[in-house]
C-alpha cells in the first residue's frame, strides 16, 4: 500500500525558486530517504505534506487524505520531528511532553517513558536550559510516542552523539517492522545506507535521483584499481571470474569489482601475481551523491 503519494507537485516562487514536477511514493513498512543540500527543496516538499502550503499544480496525499485539504485528518496518524526545534523556553521536558500528549488527546504514556529511558533523557529540566541534543530527544519523544502509523523526520539526529544516533537507527528499524511508513531527511550517509530501503536527491528543487532497494545494492561492492608488473598477470587476473568494470592495457591495469565477501579470494589471487600497485576506490552513496553537487552553490527554497 502507498502511504505517501506525492504527484507533480509544483511551487514556483519565480527566479527559479520552489520545487518543480515533484513525484515519488512511500510505502507501508518502508523507510525513504530525501537528500539534497541545504535549500534544495526538502523543507518545501515536506511542508506541503504537513499541510503547511497549498501546492500551485500537483498534490500529495497521506492514507489517501488530501494533504492540503484534510491535513486535520492526517495530523492524527502523522509523527512530525522538524529540522529546527523551536519549544517554548519556560516549560519543562516533562511539562511540553505532556502538553503535546494532552493536544492529541493520548492517555496512555507508556511509549513516551520507554522512549524517555531508551535515549536516556531527563525531561524535568527547562527547555531553555537543556543542550541541542536534549531537546532534540524532546522533540523525537513528541513525534513517536502516539504510536503514529507515518513518521516524517527532518535532520532527526541532528545534535545526537554517536552512541544517540545508534539508539535512534535502532528504533527506526524497530518502528519499520511495525510496517510504518517513514520519510527521513538526513545529511548523514550512513545513517541512510544504515536504515532506508530507497532515497530520493533533489537538487534546485527538482528530483535528479530515485533509488529503490536494488540500486543500494552497487555500494555493497568495493571497487580495486590493481596494476601489474607483468603482462601475463595482467592477462591472467582477466580469467579468473572477477568482475572487471575496467581495462587498462597501456599501463597493465584493470579495475576489479567485487562482493564483500570476495576479498579473500581476491588477495589469494594477487598473492601469485606480481602487483605494482593496489587501490581501494570510494564506491559509497556519500560519493554518488557529491558527483552531482561539486562547485555547486545552494541557494534555493
Amino acid at each position: 500500500m502507498t502511504v505517501i503519494n506525492i504527484q507533480h507537485l509544483t511551487k514556483d516562487y519565480g527566479n527559479n525558486k520552489g520545487i518543480f514536477d515533484i513525484s515519488f511514493g512511500i510505502e507501508e513498512g518502508e523507510v525513504f530517504g530525501f537528500l539534497g543540500p541545504n535549500g534544495a527543496g526538502k523543507t518545501t516538499t515536506i511542508r506541503h505534506l504537513l499541510g503547511f502550503i497549498k501546492p500551485q499544480s500537483g498534490k500529495s496525499t497521506i492514507l489517501n487524505l488530501d494533504c492540503w485539504n484534510q491535513s486535520k485528518e492526517i495530523q492524527k496518524h502523522l509523527g512530525y520531528l522538524p529540522a529546527e526545534i523551536a519549544f517554548p523556553e519556560n516549560m519543562t521536558g516533562t511539562e511540553l511532553i505532556s502538553h503535546a500528549a494532552n493536544m492529541r488527546g493520548l492517555r496512555d504514556m507508556t511509549k513516551a517513558q520507554q522512549l524517555i529511558e531508551m535515549f536516556e533523557l531527563d525531561p524535568s529540566a527547562r527547555i531553555k536550559r537543556m543542550s541541542k541534543g536534549m531537546k532534540q530527544k524532546v522533540g523525537i519523544v513528541c513525534a513517536f510516542m502516539h504510536d503514529p502509523h507515518v513518521l516524517i523526520l527532518d535532520e532527526p539526529t541532528t545534535g545526537l552523539d554517536p552512541l544517540m544516533q545508534s539508539v535512534f537507527v535502532k528504533l527506526i528499524h524497530k518502528e519499520k517492522q511495525k510496517g510504518k511508513c517513514i520519510l527521513m531527511s538526513s545529511h548523514l550517509f550512513e545513517e541512510i545506507e544504515g536504515t532506508c530501503d530507497s532515497l530520493a536527491m533533489i537538487k534546485h528543487g527538482r528530483l535528479i535521483s530515485v533509488m529503490n532497494e536494488q540500486d543500494f545494492k552497487q555500494f555493497d561492492k568495493t571497487t580495486f584499481k590493481i596494476k601489474f608488473q607483468k603482462l601475463h598477470d595482467f592477462q591472467s587476473i582477466q580469467e579468473e571470474g572477477f568482475i572487471i568494470s575496467e581495462i587498462q592495457k597501456d599501463s597493465l591495469q584493470v579495475m576489479v569489482e567485487i562482493e564483500d565477501n570476495q576479498i579473500n579470494e581476491l588477495i589469494r589471487s594477487l598473492s601469485k601475481r606480481d602487483v605494482t600497485s593496489f587501490h581501494e576506490m570510494k564506491n559509497s552513496l556519500e560519493e554518488y551523491f557529491m558527483n552531482f553537487y561539486k562547485g555547486e552553490k545552494h541557494d534555493h527554497v
